[in-house]
């Protein structure tokens, strides 16, 4: 059923005789030894290198340029010095630095990494794979990300608590770190030995220079590092911090005449708990009460009418932080056995209401309580076990002054457990997970899945110095409910059991049960020389669900993939560094259709001044799709191509932008898609920064779905041809009054308007021309009346059917202004206004009127929070 193209073997067969280039160039591992401050006071962290601890070990230096221009001298020497008590690890820097006035002295929000900077990266597992990263500004500002994937991912959601500080001074300028072992995980062993990396920043060249080298080529990160040794007798310190929070948040909206719950006004006071306690200096437990996440930025604009759900990217700090450890990414795009986002999120159940009624329902499900085992173990087990408990949910109801409740959530218990085990020197792994979601059903929400469940196995093996990979993994899933959920579950558009052509499955509407599975294989060429390569196939069963507790577009796909890279690594007059790929995937069905070839070209290139561009072009000759006509036959596209263009000025001046275009043609006319980009951010001095990220997109099709409908037996799929303009503008104005104080806000006005004319049915749904597969409703077949569209397919003067106006024209805004204030490390207070509305205007304005009547012109929803953090450490 599944076949490689010609196309998939001619990539690999080229790829196959470029592998025989140089391997991974072998770089000697250096050594750090530190000592102790023994009898010694151990330094005061004031940027002064004055400590006489400082004088029980020697300054290291001989750094090796790392970006633009591999294996050189740094414009700048760089020289550091490590010592430790029992409790904590001091790190000393020495800066040179011949033009002091152009050592650039940014302020940021913590993570913002602007300006000179230097940092340490710790592989206290020594496992090759991860590290803590610790990284401070010249103006005073930390960052810190955990590294996973031997470098691939950097979580700078982990917030440590450590301390530093910097100076300037006549040769350059100093930095002192104090970083407590209870940040870092290690094993119980006499003398320490822990992966090292060390490098600085010199921003206005954009140079990266580090303390041992890694080779532009190589296939990975963490695991070049340099060592650290000299740790002896340090006892690992289990981790106890306990953070309490309250919060007072008041609401304004315009009044609602009538309405009880739209009063005007609303108050609320509330409080929790947020606590760490390490079970093990490995292990972690992270625990939260009644959590709130109102000073959280809000999620951006969307619209999709393609049926399918939007992905949101997770903010909220405690699904966060370790958040690789229990992710399992196992296909294309976001799909994943667990996404956060279901946890707390909007109650699915809508209250029925009748005339007279009003209805106050909650925004979000409450979470009463959370709580998250994870951590890594010296001997390479990573583990994560997170449990989340989310309460019933009322909407309540006034009818007249007399008032009811009805539920909308039930009480839900979410439960992902993950495991992986490093071996082979940390060459390989293999791990597991396990997702489940139990609902305690009542009332009228039988349309809910009342439990699911998924599996899943994963594993990795990379050889010749980590050159070569191979991996894959395999999930199962398993979701039970009444006959009406499992029903909806095999209609939805992710499965669409009710496919009028599906020869492979049936929708039963007598099942209580759904079980499927998936997977994915791949190999490739990572690291090693100029060339890369990957390739293999993913599949999904066409039962498989992971909507309760993962992210999963839609299953019933068997998909073959391969790319090639090619890299030019070394710099130039002319530019620093440039990648090109090429790349084939083919989709199929399980019941053997041949629905998607795609070609795919991409590149970028890095100037030498610090400009680069990036290019795309694809090209789909094949593409049907089984869901366009939402349980309807298989649909067929036009071919396709598209161009997609980018580019961008040097990040490190004070104002510098991005501007991009993407296009899309469809052949015969049938479909064309244009979106506009310009970003920029300004930064006119130190403090203060405005960046605003604009698109504009314009869409027409002539076969956007509309709906469907019956009539003498036969259903008819009604499309119509759509004009559709979408605007967006991100605004954001950060200014920090030093590293722990700052102002930010955020704003987005979202617009997208969507007008329909030419509406047509399908006639033949896979016929190669457009002429075929559509036919136009005729001007004496259709009209439109009081909103709503009437046909009269025979033209006898009796109305067949009618379905309403789908015009439509979407407003959104949304803004947070936020105070943060740190105060002491790891505590901190939020002050936050937030402003927002929600509407639709009339179809008929243009996008401009759209924004001035619908968010200018009126009053918005108001929200002004006040929360205070404190975090006691045991």
């Amino acid at each position: 059923m599944l076949k490689f193209s010609l196309t998939s073997a001619l990539v690999f067969l080229t790829t196959a005789l470029f592998s025989q280039e140089s391997a991974n160039i072998q770089v000697p591992k250096r050594v750090y030894t530190t000592n102790s401050v023994e009898n010694k006071k151990s330094p005061v962290i004031d940027g002064y290198l004055t400590d006489a601890a400082w004088n029980n070990v020697e300054w290291q230096g001989d750094f090796v340029e790392w970006r633009p221009d591999e294996n050189t001298s740094p414009t700048q020497p760089t020289k550091f010095k490590i010592v430790y008590d029992d409790k904590f690890l001091y790190v000393a820097f020495k800066c040179y630095d011949a033009d002091l006035d152009k050592i650039e002295k940014r302020l940021s929000r913590r993570d913002g990494f602007q300006g000179d900077w230097v940092e340490i990266n710790i592989d206290s597992y020594n496992d090759k794979r991860t590290a803590f990263s610790f990284t401070f500004t010249v103006a005073g500002v930390k960052g810190d990300e955990f590294i996973s994937e031997n470098g691939s991912s950097w979580d700078s959601s982990w917030n440590p608590i450590w301390y530093g500080s910097s100076k300037l001074d006549d040769e350059g300028w100093t930095a002192e770190l104090k970083i407590p072992f209870s940040q870092l995980k290690f094993g119980d062993a006499k003398e320490q030995v822990w992966g090292l990396q060390v490098k600085r920043r010199i921003f206005r060249a954009e140079e990266r220079s580090i303390w041992q080298r890694i080779p532009l080529e190589s296939s990975g990160y963490v695991s070049e590092f340099g060592e650290l040794r000299g740790l002896l007798n340090i006892k690992p310190q289990k981790q106890l911090e306990i953070q309490p929070f309250v919060v007072n948040q008041y609401d304004s909206y315009p009044k609602e005449v009538g309405n009880p719950y739209r009063d005007g006004s609303d108050y609320k006071f509330n409080g929790g708990l947020d606590a760490k306690i390490g079970i093990t200096n490995d292990l972690t437990l992270d625990l939260t009460v009644n959590p709130d996440f109102g000073q959280v930025e809000a999620d951006p604009g969307a619209i999709a009418l393609d049926g399918f759900q939007i992905f949101f990217r997770e903010q909220r700090p405690f699904f966060i932080e370790n958040k690789n450890i229990f992710d399992y990414e196992f296909g294309s795009g976001q799909d994943n056995l667990f996404y956060s986002r279901r946890i707390g999120r909007n109650p699915h159940g809508r209250p029925s209401l009748e005339d007279g009624e009003y209805a106050d329902v909650p925004k979000n499900t409450t979470i009463l309580g959370a709580a998250k085992f994870s951590g890594k173990t010296k001997s390479g087990w990573s583990l994560g076990l997170l449990e989340s408990v989310t309460g019933k949910m009322y909407a309540e109801i006034d009818a007249n002054g007399e008032k009811r409740d009805e539920l909308v959530e039930p009480l839900t218990n979410y439960l992902v457990a993950r495991a992986q085990k490093d071996f082979n020197n940390r060459n390989s792994y293999v791990g597991a997970i396990f997702t489940s979601t139990n609902r305690r059903l009542e009332d009228d929400l039988d349309f809910l899945r009342k439990s699911a469940v998924s599996a899943g196995v994963d594993f990795k093996h990379n050889w010749k110095n980590r050159e070569y990979y191979v991996e894959g993994n395999f999930v199962a899933s398993s979701v039970r409910g009444s006959k009406e959920a499992i029903t909806n579950t095999q209609k939805s558009i992710t499965h669409l059991f009710n496919r009028v052509d599906a020869g492979h499955v049936r929708l039963d509407t007598s099942r209580t049960s759904l079980s499927g599975s998936g997977g994915k294989l791949e190999f490739g060429k990572a690291g090693g020389g100029n060339w890369r390569y990957e390739g293999g196939v993913l599949w999904y069963s066409p039962e498989l669900e992971l909507n309760d507790i993962g992210f999963l577009r839609q299953a019933d796909k068997i998909t073959q993939f391969a790319e090639v890279q090619r890299l030019f690594l070394k710099p130039t007059d002319f530019y620093r560094n440039i990648r090109l790929q090429l790349g084939q995937y083919s989709t199929f069905d399980f019941d053997g259709n041949y629905n998607i070839m795609s070609y795919q070209f991409n590149g970028n290139i890095s100037y030498k001044n610090n400009w680069w561009t990036e290019v795309e072009a694809t090209y789909n000759p094949v593409f049907y799709s089984n869901a366009n006509l939402r349980g309807g036959p298989r649909w067929r596209y036009a071919k396709e191509g598209g161009l997609a263009l980018f580019a961008g000025s040097d990040n490190r001046k004070k104002f510098y932008s991005t501007v991009g275009y993407v296009g899309n043609r469809g052949a015969e006319d049938t479909f064309s898609y244009n979106r506009y980009v310009f970003r920029f951010t300004y930064q006119p001095v130190d403090a203060f920064s405005l960046s605003m990220d604009n698109e504009f997109s314009t869409e027409k099709s002539k076969t956007q779905y509309v709906t469907q409908r019956t009539v003498n037996n036969i259903t008819r799929y009604i499309l119509g041809e759509i004009d559709q303009n979408t605007f967006s503008s991100s605004i954001r104005l950060n200014y920090n009054l030093n590293p722990n104080l700052s102002l930010q806000y955020y704003g987005q006005p979202f617009i997208s308007r969507g007008t329909y004319t030419n509406f047509n049915y399908v006639n033949n749904p896979i016929a190669s021309s457009i002429d075929d597969r559509i036919t136009l409703y005729g001007v004496n077949q259709i009209a439109l009346e009081n909103g709503m569209y009437i046909v009269d397919e025979d033209a006898n003067g009796i109305a067949d059917y009618e379905f309403g106006d789908p015009d439509f024209s979407f407003v959104q805004f949304r803004s947070n202004l936020v105070l943060r204030w740190e105060y002491i490390p790891g505590s901190e207070i939020f002050l936050v206004w937030s402003q927002g509305l929600t509407s639709n205007a009339n179809p008929d304005d243009a996008l401009g009127r759209s924004l001035n009547r619908q968010i200018l012109d009126r009053k918005k929803d108001n929200t002004i929070l006040l929360k205070a953090t404190y975090r006691f450490i045991l």
